[in-house]
């Protein structure tokens, strides 16, 4: 299947020292916040690729997947010759370091409470040395041939399933009980390969991937905005900023709500004809779409 971002004058010698404390633990939480995210200068409102030489190269990089205390990115890769793997770096004394790197068997997601890694429909659980082997989440999931599963804080699963035209279904968890996954309403049915959803920690809202007539290439990214009484906006496309001639795909928010986080891919007939890369851009993009009555 196709899918794949300080002086004023000095009155006295109080207010400069004042000032120039501020100044110093102002600074610090610049640094601090530049380390969180590989020491790059945040993107703004236009997609930047993410990392250069370091996440995103000359290979093919997609599905991008950050754990919620921002410490560790994962994604996939293709070198030339060689079957796609699943990476995993890790923030450590200053530096993004390889931790992880094995064969690619699901699309990752982190859960939000940072004790599951999501793939498809199997998980990994999270141990005191990294992640233990490959579970089933057993029935129906285990019938069901997804692609991405996001889930919520309240637990909720938002998945969709590998065909031509997709389908984003639901579960969610009721009185401690996981429910059975129902097709989510017709917002979520226009077009074709309907895929990858992410679904906001608080449930606000959804982002996935499709194809539509109207859109700006090949796949685009939508998203549609949970209203009050529970029903869900009309899917909006995220516009050409983000948007490309390109499959735009894969989006995920990190977890302190700044950045939104996709992929664009465009397959050729040879490697050197393809195209797959990470980008960000500053979340207020998310914001600027949000109906005035949500």
């Amino acid at each position: 299947m196709k899918k794949y971002t300080i002086l004023f004058s000095v009155l006295s010698c109080v207010v400069f020292i004042n000032a120039c404390n501020k100044r110093v633990k102002k600074s610090d939480t610049i640094s601090k916040k530049e380390e969180l995210y590989q020491g790059l200068k945040p993107p703004g409102l236009i997609p930047e690729r993410f990392a250069p030489g370091i996440v995103s190269t000359d290979n093919l990089e997609f599905m991008a997947a950050i754990s919620p205390n921002l410490d560790e990115f994962y994604f996939s890769r293709q070198k030339k010759g060689e079957a796609s793997k699943n990476l995993g770096i890790r923030f450590e004394n200053g530096n993004w370091k390889k931790f992880m790197e094995e064969p690619n068997t699901g699309e990752m997601f982190i859960s939000t409470d940072n004790t599951t890694l999501f793939l498809g429909n199997t998980y990994k659980e999270r141990t005191a040395t990294g992640w233990s082997k490959e579970k089933s989440l057993g029935l129906p999931f285990e019938r069901i041939s997804i692609m991405r599963l996001t889930s919520s804080d309240l637990g909720s699963y938002v998945f969709d399933e590998r065909d031509s035209i997709g389908t984003l279904r639901m579960s969610v968890v009721h009185n401690g009980i996981r429910q059975q996954p129902i097709e989510m309403g017709n917002v979520f049915q226009s077009g074709t390969y309907i895929s990858h959803p992410f679904i906001a920690p608080d449930e606000s809202y959804i982002i996935w991937d499709c194809e539509k007539e109207e859109g700006y290439g090949s796949s685009d990214l939508y998203i549609s905005f949970r209203k009050k009484d529970g029903s869900w906006s009309s899917a909006i496309n995220m516009g050409e900023n983000i948007n490309s001639d390109k499959e735009d795909g894969y989006a995920s928010v990190t977890s302190d709500g700044k950045y939104l986080i996709f992929h664009r891919v465009k397959l050729g007939s040879t490697f050197e004809e393809s195209y797959a890369n990470i980008f960000w851009v500053d979340a207020q993009v998310i914001e600027n779409l949000r109906p005035e009555n949500n």
